[in-house]
């Protein structure tokens, strides 16, 4: 008996998805969007390759728990090593030093495309997914960060959002302000600690404490699942920068919320910080800047928990939040949290001009918010009408040639259509096709049909309809359920017509 050839198993690495047609649609309708207001901003496109030499990319990983350190590397044939990007914004940090002669300051891009993060997946957290970002290099000032906060603003408006976000904002020298306050001055325990907060919008208090302090364990009950060691602070370092955290509770919705008294606090809290009173002085004049434009607190507001994951940022912080309860796939109601953020990184460009280069700038995660817009139903609503189906009678060349004749009349109609392509002898596996499909119409012309000129149009929607109503097949033969003959002139006209009077139904 023969050896069954071996066969390669099909099958997706961990951490990463394929896409499907509505995804692909839905993604591409948000991001017109996006580019929209980026576009109304005076902002233009560019676009970095997906490798970039790994020592480019610098160490500003936000999570190191895979040994080359959160990125996928591969070493060139010079032994070089090259890694996939892991964020947009470092291989635009190389672009511009790369090209700083030759552009213009402040250089203001924007660009969407795929990163990759070598790190655990899970649920919601994949390895390969996709940014939008938007960047100004070469402004110092914070009214760059302001308009970075309004344009996020903006942006969450254009998608349908109004009342449904807000943009939260903080700096990092608050934070930096803070720890030498508490004592802490070692680098790794600082980056610790910033990783700790930044969780504030996915874990309770108490959990916080837990990384600020000895640890947490990710499981139900202590011990069980993986464990994540703490900053190992003690309880009064805990607890000031668990009353920043408890901010975020105190100032949710804006009600009562006042940017100026928030600001006012930090002030009293750490009054003989330097770094404190730089970041207030910085944060007071970005929100005065937004509320002259007509930004109230509903929509950006000052949170002294922001932090932001990545070590680059230097000085204002902002993250985009979804305020709203959305249902997720299983239909439970939830808190989306963050769907993008950003802030300033002063040093990231200066790696490699040897001068400081002021930038600042925000990413979207396009996956996550598509998921949320699609789940309150502001995204995908308009799918993709499916081709009308132009069916195969006969498989002689002058029939193959008046098929794919009536295929090219009605797409140079604009009008999606398709010529079946597969075994033409069964015609009953055409139109079980064209069900699978979701075909409007499917085009019939037999040999009778072409020797008078003419072609049949079944409305494939409405058939379905009146089957359900008839009993037996000689019914079904004499009554030629949702079916019209037409010269084969007339084609494209009633085509239009039958998907017109479709798009009508569908609405009632």
């Amino acid at each position: 008996m023969a050896k069954k050839a071996d066969k390669t198993r099909a099958r997706l690495p961990r951490g990463f998805v394929d896409r499907h047609a509505s995804d692909i649609r839905a993604v591409d309708e948000m991001c017109a969007k996006i580019r929209e207001v980026y576009e109304r901003y005076g902002f233009d496109p560019v676009e970095t390759p997906i490798f970039e030499y790994t020592d480019a990319l610098g160490k500003f990983l936000p999570d190191q728990d895979r040994p080359n350190e959160g990125v996928f590397s591969v070493q060139d044939d010079d032994e070089q090593w090259l890694s996939l990007r892991y964020d947009l914004t470092a291989p635009l940090a190389r672009h511009v030093a790369e090209n700083f002669n030759d552009i213009q300051l402040p250089y203001r891009t924007y660009r969407a495309g795929y990163v990759f993060r070598n790190e655990k997946p899970g649920p919601g957290r994949f390895r390969q997914f996709m940014q939008f970002d938007a960047d100004t290099v070469g402004a110092p000032g914070v009214a760059a960060d302001a308009e970075m906060c309004m344009m996020m603003a903006d942006v969450m408006e254009a998608l349908g959002l109004e009342g449904q976000y807000v943009i939260r904002v903080n700096n990092r020298k608050v934070l930096d302000g803070v720890m030498e306050a508490i004592g802490v001055t070692d680098e790794a325990q600082k980056l610790t600690i910033l990783r700790a907060i930044d969780k504030a919008d996915k874990f309770p208090v108490s959990e916080i404490a837990k990384l600020l302090g000895g640890g947490r364990w990710d499981g139900d009950k202590e011990g069980e699942g993986d464990f994540t060691k703490g900053a190992g602070l003690n309880d009064e370092q805990i607890t000031r920068l668990i009353n920043i955290t408890g901010w975020r509770e105190k100032n949710s919705g804006s009600v009562g919320a006042s940017n100026t008294i928030t600001i006012e606090n930090l002030l009293l809290d750490f009054e003989n910080s330097p770094k404190v009173t730089e970041a207030c002085d910085e944060l007071n004049t970005i929100q005065r800047l937004c509320a002259a434009a007509g930004y109230d607190e509903a929509r950006i507001l000052i949170d002294p928990s922001v932090v932001r994951g990545l070590e680059y940022y230097t000085g204002p912080v902002f993250e985009a939040e979804l305020t709203a309860e959305i249902p997720n796939e299983k239909g439970e109601i939830v808190r989306f949290g963050s769907v993008g953020g950003g802030g300033r990184y002063d040093g990231l460009v200066s790696r490699f001009r040897g001068q400081p280069v002021p930038a600042t700038g925000f990413s979207i995660g396009v996956s996550r918010l598509a998921t949320a817009l699609k789940n309150l139903g502001k995204l995908g609503q308009d799918p993709v009408l499916p081709p009308v189906l132009v069916t195969v009678m006969d498989g002689d060349t002058e029939a193959m040639a008046k098929y794919q004749q009536f295929t090219q009349a009605l797409r140079a109609a604009g009008i999606r259509a398709e010529m079946y392509q597969g075994n033409w002898k069964k015609f009953g596996n055409q139109l079980k096709y064209a069900d699978r499909r979701g075909s409007p119409l499917a085009i019939i012309q037999g040999a009778d049909e072409r020797a008078n000129g003419e072609v049949q149009i079944k409305d494939l929607i409405e058939g379905k309809k009146l089957s359900a109503e008839i009993e037996s097949n000689e019914e079904w033969r004499e009554a030629r359920v949702a079916q019209m003959t037409v010269s084969e002139g007339e084609l494209v006209e009633t085509v239009h017509k039958m998907l017109a009077a479709q798009a009508e139904a569908s609405k009632s």
